[in-house]
This record gives structure tokens, sequence and C-alpha cells, in this order.
């Protein structure tokens, strides 16, 4: 599996940023695909999964309401729309990917896989 992430940036409190990520090398519409992010001196966070083949969403709690994960399916491409931010959200996000079947526990252990991105810095202010 590779992913390659884009997008990303530095926002102000309340404001949002929009992060992308492009898989190839496996099979797309076999994967829960995600984001993780991880802070310094924070541990890594699952926050976000979607089931590529059905498109079914999970959301770790401190997201939940403010981030919506969608696919485009014909691009191999998942998205995090990232609205309401705030300084907390400030990490390095990831994007994973992790075997089938999805749910709110592969969130939570999303990064165990070994299938991440280079990442991409999120900045709030």
């Amino acid at each position: 599996v590779q992913l390659v992430e884009s997008g990303g940036g530095s926002a102000q409190a309340g404001g949002s940023l929009n992060l992308s990520c492009t898989e190839s090398g496996y099979a797309y519409n076999n994967l829960c695909l995600g984001w993780l992010r991880q802070a310094p001196g924070k541990e890594r966070e699952g926050v976000a999964l979607i089931s590529t083949s059905g498109g079914s969403t999970y959301y770790a709690d401190s997201v939940n309401g403010r981030f919506t994960i969608s696919q485009d399916y014909a691009r191999n491409t998942v998205y995090l729309q990232m609205d309401s931010l705030i300084p907390d959200d400030t990490a390095m996000y990831y994007c994973a990917a992790a075997p089938p079947p999805c749910s709110d526990y592969v969130v939570s252990i999303l990064g165990d896989f070994g299938w991440l991105g280079q990442g991409t810095q999120v900045t709030v202010s």
C-alpha cells in the first residue's frame, strides 16, 4: 500500500482545512482508509476512517461533528474536511490504511498496520 497525502497547512481557530490521500499498490475497494495524527509529546491518535467498499465512516470522539471523511472512488482518494478547528488539532497528520473489517476499534489502532503516508503538518492558532 502506498499513500500520498496533500493539503494541510495553517489555519486560525474556527477555520477549516482539507487533506487528501491517494492510495496505490493495493485493491482500493478492500481497505479501511483514514487519518491519524500525532502532536509533539502526545500519543498517536486515530481520528477518522472510511470503508472504501461500503463507505461507512468512523470518527474519534475528539473530532466527531467537526471532521468529515469522504472518498472519490474513481480516484482512489480519501479526503478529510476539518472544520471548526481548535489549537488542539495541531499535529502531524498521516494517512493510514488497515485491512477490513472497518470499525470504531480500527480507528483506535489505525497506525498499527504499518501502512502510513509521509505525513502533513496542520497548525491551528
